[in-house]
């Protein structure tokens, strides 16, 4: 067996005595709080079955067999394109395997040597690698703020700034579950003529189609990232906006240009959750789901724990916590009884900004609900979390 090289043996002792290790969870059958799985479509047998009725109708094969530039273009892929580009209001759609291979993609080759990145302090990580392999500078905003926004493009076209600007945001932050004001985000930066790029990676069937078209703006942004691997139960991502902007992606995004494409029955999926999610039983989902949220913010204020969680509409309630080991010890206790809520803990966040991460979903029941607020208050009230006071 070969050396394990001395620096990197010695970043991850660092991340031990910082009680800041990952490692990967053992499989337990709890009470699932945790999960993107928002509608509950990754178990639903009816996809499952309209998957197999749309391949019986095509000769597919089990693999790609290569990149989509190769050998790797199916007829499926190309039908579920069509069907993101009508069914989101875009004039076209590309497949990527994830939605971290849409983000590195798109921001590594689409934003040019002089242009600007105006992006949210609070992005996900996988937009954050595909600017850091961008030829443009970048530069964060306050979160959710457009009067910052707005300050910094002014102060950039001030100085005779002739270049494009890009703007990105997320409709729903995955660490936060809270959501930017997309309407006037979207009028500044049409007034001020800059692209607005929004990821829906949790906005996505937790809104029916997501955020944007739930607001009717979807037009007036340069590109709307969608991922399949949240609420919609499965993997794989499409970046939606113009044609020019589809073939630019196809030529120059080097995660779609240098990678086996994704399975024609992975493509099927997707298509089969998708025309599941506008079905009646479909939206039946989206509306038990925001009973949920509501049963939670209203048990919430009942419980007087309102300057504990943060504000959130969408699935995503959090619980703020100091310290990774409070954070961690919080989490244990609720395992313990049943329920899988998991602790975010810094690096992921920033120190002293760590937090419970509560996923609420279209098959939680208000008894369950209920439940683990109560033993939340409960264990607050012993003064064992040591919960952060906003």
């Amino acid at each position: 067996m070969a050396k394990f090289p001395k620096k990197l043996a010695q970043k991850l002792q660092d991340r031990s005595d910082k009680n800041t290790l990952r490692k990967l969870p053992a499989t337990q059958r709890l009470v699932d709080f945790s999960s993107n799985d928002y509608l509950g479509l990754t178990n639903e047998i009816s996809i499952e079955k309209a998957t197999s009725e749309i391949l019986k109708l095509s000769h597919h094969k089990n693999g790609a067999t290569g990149s989509r530039l190769l050998s790797g273009n199916h007829l499926l892929h190309e039908k579920l394109e069509n069907f993101l580009a009508t069914f989101y209001n875009q004039e076209g759609a590309l497949l990527f395997n994830s939605g971290y291979d849409a983000n590195v993609g798109f921001f590594s080759c689409v934003p040019q040597r002089g242009d600007i990145i105006l992006y949210d302090e609070l992005m996900h990580a996988s937009i954050r690698d595909g600017i850091k392999l961008s030829n443009a500078k970048a530069y964060k905003f306050k979160h959710n703020d457009v009067f910052d926004l707005n300050t910094q493009i002014g102060r950039i076209y001030d100085k005779g700034f002739q270049e494009e600007i890009y703007v990105v945001t997320e409709s729903v932050f995955s660490m936060d579950g809270d959501s930017p004001d997309l309407k006037v985000m979207a009028a500044l930066c049409t007034k001020k003529n800059v692209h607005l790029i929004v990821d829906e990676a949790h906005a996505v069937g937790v809104f029916e189609k997501g955020l944007l078209n739930f607001l009717g703006i979807e037009n007036q942004v340069f590109a709307q990232i969608v991922t399949f691997g949240k609420a919609m139960g499965y993997h794989g991502a499409a970046v939606l906006g113009t044609i020019e902007l589809k073939n630019y992606l196809i030529n120059f995004a080097r995660s779609f240009v240098y990678t086996t494409a994704m399975p024609p029955h992975s493509a099927m999926t997707i298509l089969a959750a998708y025309r599941y999610l506008a079905s009646k039983k479909g939206k039946n989902k989206v509306r038990k789901l925001h009973s949920n949220i509501t049963y939670f913010k209203r048990l919430i204020k009942e419980f007087r724990l309102e300057k504990l969680v943060l504000p959130s509409d969408s699935a995503i309630q959090i619980v703020t916590v100091i310290g990774n080991d409070r954070a961690k010890q919080l989490s244990q206790n609720l395992i313990k009884n049943g329920f899988d809520v998991r602790p975010i803990l810094s690096p992921t966040v920033a120190e002293g900004n760590e937090r419970l991460r509560i996923c609420l979903h279209a098959f939680n029941t208000e008894g369950e609900i209920h439940k683990l607020l109560s033993i939340l208050k409960e264990t607050h009230g012993q003064g064992l979390s040591n919960l952060r006071q906003l």
